[in-house]
């Protein structure tokens, strides 16, 4: 029996997003279809939205953070069933047979497939993967906390857990935004003295009641200097979309401190070479997660209440949310409902 879905398009570059109807098609061999229940906004969504890559294809259906239930499985696709709940991130699929995906970093195969650059993505009430993109969620989360954690959760609760950091370190987040709240509370849960730092004495509250043990006003105080009058940072993890503050905030390591960036935007970063080699500094980038990876994610989030803090838009609002994004209105994570309700 055929069946159809609203979807979000953009048809020309610098487009306006808008809804088309079209049939749902069974899944080719190795793929399943999803019925989208939550779908989340990303930064990185602005360029899908922009459609001005070279040999983009249109139309475009952005989206990369979803969470919904299985509604049909292709040929060779085993361990999955219809009607389970299942996440897609920023990672969609990757080749499998690579020297990255062989050692498990699927993350960095050359031909990781990404929702809503590669194929057809998740502002929609239907998308089609490869069943290697799937994470299961768990019970006790709700589809729409678990929309985020394709993206935003998976990422920063990396950047922490996979930092090496000393029982009992000091973690800093420099942006508290939609990756900056989470990885706030990841840094908190994982029992890491933690340092929120923001613009304004108004998000102090805000950053404690994530589990922040210090606030640092960026308007009142420069960050690297507040930081080293505590004594240091083990970890910076870096979410603000700008990369001027970073060669400051290099100050507010301790020796062999590490400052990871998962907010970056076209600028460059300079950094004393001295500082660097004197101090043991490391200053890195982390990418995204697996799918099995957003699935330890989600597990955490369940047994310590981690949770995104999210703003619902119904699905025909995407440019809407978009525009909002842009302007950098939302303060964490807008996610598009596309049926209604969960």
């Amino acid at each position: 029996m055929s069946d159809s879905a609203v979807t979000m398009v953009v048809t020309e570059p610098r487009g306006p997003l808008h809804p088309v109807v079209a049939e749902t098609v069974p899944p080719p061999a190795g793929w399943v279809r999803v019925s989208v229940v939550a779908s989340g906004l990303c930064n990185a969504d602005i360029g899908t939205v922009a459609a001005t890559g070279k040999g983009t294809a249109f139309p475009v259906t952005p989206g990369h953070e979803v969470a919904g239930v299985i509604a049909e499985i292709g040929d060779r696709v085993q361990g999955w069933a219809v009607g389970e709940r299942v996440a897609v991130g920023w990672f969609g699929g990757s080749c499998g047979h690579c020297a990255f995906c062989r050692t498990g970093d699927v993350v960095h195969c050359a031909e990781r497939k990404i929702p809503g650059l590669s194929y057809p993505g998740g502002w929609a009430q239907s998308i089609t993967v490869p069943a290697d993109a799937l994470a299961r969620i768990p019970d006790g989360l709700g589809l729409f906390d678990a929309a985020p954690f394709g993206c935003a959760g998976v990422t920063t609760f990396n950047a922490i857990r996979k930092a090496g950091i000393r029982a009992g370190g000091r973690v800093a987040v420099f942006g508290i935004g939609g990756l900056g709240h989470l990885a706030v509370q990841f840094a908190a849960k994982l029992g890491y003295e933690t340092v929120a730092i923001a613009r304004g004495g108004d998000r102090e509250q805000l950053a404690r009641g994530l589990g922040a043990h210090h606030y640092v006003d960026s308007d009142a105080q420069v960050p690297g200097a507040a930081l080293k009058a505590l004594g240091g940072a083990d970890l910076i993890v870096y979410t603000a979309s700008s990369s001027a503050p970073v060669a400051e905030l290099l100050a507010g390591l301790g020796v062999h401190g590490q400052l990871t960036l998962v907010g970056v935007d076209a600028g460059t970063v300079t950094i004393p070479a001295a500082r660097l080699v004197m101090n043991g500094h490391t200053l890195t980038g982390h990418l995204t997660g697996s799918p099995r990876e957003a699935e330890e994610a989600m597990a955490f989030a369940v047994t310590t209440g981690v949770r995104p803090m999210i703003e619902r838009m119904p699905l025909e609002k995407a440019d809407d949310a978009v525009a909002r994004l842009r302007s950098g209105a939302p303060r964490f994570r807008i996610v598009l409902d596309p049926v209604g309700s969960e």
